[in-house]
């Protein structure tokens, strides 16, 4: 190294780490001027030098003393270039560290260990750089000073990324990290349903060591007192509460929480935040002390359920479908119990049409019978022994049945059944007896039986493995039926629509109606196959069957889009976040879905203009826009919507609009198609679209003032 150069390295290197102490000595004495406070800033940027030119400085100088690189010239003044840089490197970078650490926002063990070991750091390498060619300068300590730099600059690194992206961010991975699954019976709400959530997506902001706009949520006492903005919730009411507003402000919002890049809260995730504020906000309550239908509850169950699967395994073949499918008819139900799984499940129906031969007639599949259903049916003792046939019977239901005591020990040949239901069942003292031959059972309901409490505490006495069940009530009231299912994989046509409209249960008649309106069984259309849809309708369909509780009424929204223009381009475009696939989005036949954030929607807080072109003239009747509105998210439905159309860009003239409500706060969540009939049909070649957003958010909501969000998937045009 040139003596002017080496002069200039040795001067500045003295001045920062003389600079470096006096920081040090100042402490908490240190005020940073604003003007300073970017040049802090810059400490995240520049800190990936040094970490870089040092190692391999320090990697080179472990070896200098190995007789192939000891005399070797440019060995020797390489390794002196890249100390001196990464000696200036990390100086600079601990003064921009040191700044950056007197602002609001940074404290905690994991700053203080990150601060000292970036300081070991600059003072290690400084001191390499200034002992490295003296003649007591050994090669003991020359592999000691690089270890020791390259152990700070690895425990710095660790410390810095536990203060950017929470605790054990670079050993975590290698770390054991599982944690014990909590049952149900044992969780609290917080602690094992809301905690999690703010350790996952919200800690690596708010936490011991970085407490982002003053708000830390490690601790009960910390998330009470919320940050600089005031209360983190206000208990009981969601809708005014800071959480609430912020994590439902689009992505694209700078107020939005998590940030953009950070991982996003999952929908029942916001949904567990907001059942938890709603429900007073508690950090001692039990998860099993909430109401059952309460909505944490359930959502909280969901959240608490093991991933593994829990399914029994068996070691039966599958029974043939064409034998299942023989014995389907109007009062008999053979269905598989679960995906992939040879395992079946019996349910009879209709007492007046029972007899013993329902039963008789399932030996084809009588080794994949693991569940029977015969609830309310006349069944007598003597048709137990028809059951006794079916070897992997685990589950019996013979509520309100005639069977007795005497008939029960018939099934006391089945080694694997482990339910039986017998509520409605009139039994003796002694019958208790035949039951208990059953050595398999672990679950015994017998609700109404005539039993006396002596009769039923005793037959538990003398059975500890089995779980009596006396509350159990049985109003043998039909099942409900599952709903109707589209079978169509697409749901946008360009002329005609082959309705296929199913229902898994053999025998359901289908019923439904384009108007609007709901289907019942008289007098909407019954479904058969070949029905044909026309034009963009919403079906609504529902199931019956004889001896069923009908199903619940579902709707499939189809669209009719006649013409697809060959090209697309923006006149505005749309927010960045919320580009989709560009143009082509609104063309391309593929629906955004219900999560605005998923990349197939285009979103604007500004006027959304397109300009579509087709190849040859079309003659335009209508055009329909699919929307969203969330208004928790602050996406409105479009103020307005005009179409323009002529023969070119140059000669458009306005064809059609349409304007939409007033928003209010009680509107729900839903996709709105948005359509603008003409008056009369006109024949174009370009097409012009613009939707426009509110210009005002209204006074009710959080973003008050603010311009409303308007997403747009797809344009229909026929």
């Amino acid at each position: 190294m040139k003596s002017s150069h080496k002069g200039f390295a040795d001067g500045a290197l003295f001045a920062l780490n003389i600079f470096i102490l006096v920081l040090l000595l100042a402490g908490d004495a240190l005020a940073v001027p604003q003007w300073l406070q970017p040049v802090g800033r810059m400490h995240p940027l520049v800190l990936h030098f040094p970490i870089v030119i040092l190692m391999l400085a320090m990697l080179m100088e472990f070896f200098r003393f190995r007789a192939e690189f000891a005399n070797e010239r440019l060995y020797q003044a390489f390794t002196d270039y890249l100390l001196v840089l990464g000696a200036l490197f990390s100086s600079i970078t601990v003064i921009m560290g040191l700044l950056l650490s007197r602002e609001q926002g940074y404290e905690g063990s994991n700053l203080q260990w990150h601060k000292w070991f970036g300081v070991g750091v600059a003072f290690v390498g400084y001191g390499v750089y200034l002992i490295r060619n003296r003649e007591r300068y050994t090669t003991t300590i020359a592999k000691t000073g690089a270890l020791v730099t390259i152990f700070c600059l690895i425990m710095a690194g660790h410390f810095g990324g536990n203060i950017t992206h929470g605790d054990d961010f670079v050993f975590g991975p290698v770390m054991d990290n599982s944690k014990k699954q909590v049952t149900m019976n044992e969780a609290l709400v917080y602690r094992d349903v809301i905690a999690p959530i703010f350790e996952a997506k919200c800690q690596s902001c708010h936490n011991a060591d970085k407490t982002k706009g003053g708000l830390k949520l490690t601790d009960e006492e910390s998330i009470l007192k919320g940050g600089k903005k005031g209360k983190l919730f206000v208990a009981g009411n969601p809708k005014i509460s800071l959480l609430l507003q912020r994590i439902h402000l689009p992505e694209g919002d700078k107020k939005h929480m998590p940030p953009v890049g950070k991982p996003q809260l999952t929908e029942e995730e916001q949904m567990l935040l907001y059942f938890w504020v709603k429900n007073n906000a508690g950090f001692k309550k039990k998860v099993i002390d909430l109401p059952a239908t309460d909505s944490l509850r359930i959502v909280a169950a969901s959240f608490l359920k093991p991933a593994e699967s829990t399914e029994e395994q068996y070691d039966f073949s599958a029974a043939n479908e064409s034998d299942i499918q023989k014995l389907n008819n109007n009062y008999r139900v053979v269905y598989p119990l679960a995906s992939e799984s040879p395992a079946l499940g019996v349910n009879i129906y209709n007492k007046s049409t029972y007899n013993v031969k329902a039963l008789e007639e399932l030996s084809p599949v009588s080794k994949q019978v693991v569940s029977l259903d015969l609830n309310k049916m006349p069944v007598k003792d003597a048709d137990l022994k028809a059951v006794a046939k079916l070897p992997n019977l685990r589950k019996l239901v013979l509520n309100f049945s005639d069977v007795t005591g005497k008939g029960i020990k018939e099934l006391s040949g089945l080694k694997y059944l482990r339910s039986l239901s017998l509520a409605g069942v009139k039994l003796k003292p002694e019958d208790v007896k035949q039951i208990a031959t059953i050595k398999s059972l672990t679950e015994l309901a017998l609700w109404d039986t005539g039993l006396q409490p002596a009769d039923l505490k005793a037959l538990q006495a003398g059975n500890k493995q089995l779980k009596v069940l006396t509350g159990f009530k049985d109003d043998g009231k039909p099942v409900k039926l599952t709903n109707p299912q589209l079978k169509n994989k697409a749901v946008i046509f360009a002329d005609t629509y082959p309705l296929e409209l199913t229902n898994p249960i053999k025998g359901t008649d289908i019923r439904y109606t384009t108007d609007g309106t709901g289907p019942d069984s008289l007098k909407s259309t019954f479904y058969k196959p070949g029905a044909v849809i026309t034009q963009s309708t919403v079906v609504k369909a529902r199931a019956f069957k004889t001896g069923w509780l009908s199903s619940d009424t579902v709707q499939f929204n189809l669209y009719k889009c006649r013409y697809t223009p060959d090209s697309v381009l923006f006149i505005t475009r749309p927010d960045d976040k919320y580009k989709a696939d560009g143009a082509k989005t609104l063309i391309d036949k593929e629906l955004g879905g219900t999560s605005f954030g998923n990349g197939k929607w285009l979103g604007s807080q500004k006027d959304l203009a397109v300009m579509m072109w087709f190849n040859k003239p079309i003659e335009m009747h209508s055009l329909e826009a699919n929307t969203m509105r969330n208004i928790g998210s602050q996406i409105f439905l479009a103020d307005g919507m005009e179409v323009w159309g002529g023969a070119d860009a140059a000669h458009l003239k306005l064809l059609g609009t349409v304007k939409t409500a007033t928003p209010h706060k009680e509107d729900p969540f839903g996709l709105v198609p948005l359509t603008i009939k003409l008056k009369t049909a006109e024949t174009v070649s370009c097409i012009k679209l613009v939707a426009k957003p509110i210009k005002s958010v209204p006074e009710w909501h959080p973003s008050k003032g603010k311009p409303g969000w308007v997403f747009v998937d797809e344009v229909f045009i026929n």
